[in-house]
């Protein structure tokens, strides 16, 4: 090291202490907080789509036809792309950063919802609402998140990957009435065109607010109490994360993260986000009427979330994922029979229920992550993402062709609950690590 780095480097750790006064002295709040704040705006601006697709089921099927198999294939194609794209997008985020790898993004999301106005074949859903939105979504995925928790924060971290978790859930709570009004009123279009537009509202917060890295503002992450140097753009984006992901597969708890997780993109993302909706109308429930009830679990699932991070930084990470899943498949069971076609107090029961339990299972898996692949756990977490998702796409397939053929969704909630306790029992098979962290992969 030269004598100019030297002299440098305790004015780059001193420049943090300086950063958290202001003019007078007095603490300020941690750059890491606003960070936070606008990956949660973000996160909301992303997940409209997410909203969106057990709105368009029926409507598109009675505009043109298509077979509930054919377009759910479409969400199966984006629900496997968003899992797919999220581990290459943690390693391009730390190849290129944060902000420009969530502001192209962004922009591919408004592209794809954008063109579906336009549609009149199959294939061109599958390219627009599959491929480009399921890219550009993989790339904002909870990914996105851990990468942004990692960073900027050392304490707190179960606590900000819970809230950060919930803004998807926060997106679906803003949009999901909204959007089922519009398609109730002017059919799908002008809701295809709001995802659009919203997406592409939030690209200026990105570009303008939001940093890679605390070194980029003089601080050290929340709670360290050494400052960190920004590291250098890690060259091979891609092979990095195949690297990372050939290196967790000879582990155990990689498999058993992989499986519980992709049980839980089964039964939430796959099954009630895009079946719900549809599945209550067969009842004779209105759109609005469930889409307000999937907007409710949205309102229970920041709580919940937000709760599960609390908990996983007090709690073993194994059993609350247990408890999770196991609650999860017994309110699976009870669904079949609380479909009505009006919504009555049961059923209000199951969605607060299941709100709170909706996604509480992404904290302790991201602590688990951290446990055992120490700085590679950003990938890692993408590939168990990649998981969740492809879990997600096959039920959300399958839901629809169970739909065509049988005339009911019945038999996709119990395979679903079942799972669900199938999931509770890996979480207690994976073993707690009592070494250090698995070395990162160059």
């Amino acid at each position: 090291m030269t004598e100019t780095t030297e002299a440098a480097a305790p004015v780059a750790a001193e420049a943090p202490e300086a950063a958290a006064k202001d003019s007078r002295g007095r603490s300020r709040i941690h750059r890491a907080w606003f960070v936070a704040a606008v990956t949660f705006v973000t996160i909301i601006g992303a997940a409209a789509f997410r909203s969106l697709p057990g709105l368009l089921i029926d409507p598109l099927h009675d505009d043109f036809g298509w077979s509930r198999g054919t377009i759910s294939a479409a969400v199966s194609v984006n629900l496997a792309l968003y899992g797919l794209t999220a581990p290459f997008a943690a390693a391009l985020m730390d190849r290129f950063g944060i902000r420009r790898v969530v502001a192209v993004a962004l922009t591919v999301i408004s592209i794809g919802s954008g063109l579906t106005v336009w549609m009149t074949s199959a294939w061109q859903l599958m390219l627009c609402w599959g491929l480009l939105v399921g890219l550009g979504s993989g790339s904002m995925a909870l990914a996105f998140a851990a990468t942004v928790t990692n960073r900027w924060f050392t304490e707190r971290r179960g606590l900000v990957s819970g809230i950060l978790t919930a803004a998807s859930a926060s997106g679906q709570l803003i949009f999901l009435p909204l959007l089922s009004w519009l398609v109730e009123a002017h059919r799908w279009r002008p809701a295809a065109v709001t995802v659009a537009l919203a997406a592409l509202a939030v690209v200026p917060f990105v570009w303008l607010l939001l940093r890679d890295h605390p070194a980029d503002v003089g601080l050290k992450p929340y709670g360290a109490r050494d400052f960190v140097p920004k590291p250098a753009p890690v060259p091979g984006a891609a092979r990095r994360a195949v690297k990372v992901l050939l290196s967790a597969m000879r582990t155990g708890p990689f498999w058993l993260l992989a499986g519980t997780f992709a049980i839980c993109g089964a039964s939430t993302n796959g099954l009630i986000q895009t079946h719900f909706v549809p599945a209550a109308h067969d009842h004779g429930m209105p759109v609005t009427a469930a889409a307000s009830l999937l907007a409710v679990i949205g309102v229970f699932d920041v709580v919940g979330t937000i709760a599960s991070g609390w908990f996983t930084d007090r709690f073993e990470s194994r059993r609350l994922l247990a408890v999770y899943y196991a609650l999860r498949g017994v309110s699976l069971l009870f669904l079949p029979m609380l479909l009505a076609s009006s919504v009555h107090p049961p059923m209000i029961f199951f969605i607060v229920f299941y709100g709170l339990d909706w996604v509480a299972t992404v904290p302790p898996t991201l602590a688990l992550c951290r446990e055992h692949y120490g700085e590679d756990s950003a990938i890692v977490f993408g590939w168990v993402l990649a998981s969740h998702q492809l879990g997600a796409a096959l039920v959300a397939y399958l839901g629809g062709v169970s739909r065509d053929v049988f005339g009911s969704y019945d038999m996709v909630w119990y395979a679903s609950g079942a799972l669900c306790a199938a999931a509770a029992l890996m979480a207690l098979v994976i073993r707690r690590r009592a070494t250090s962290p698995v070395p990162a992969v160059a």
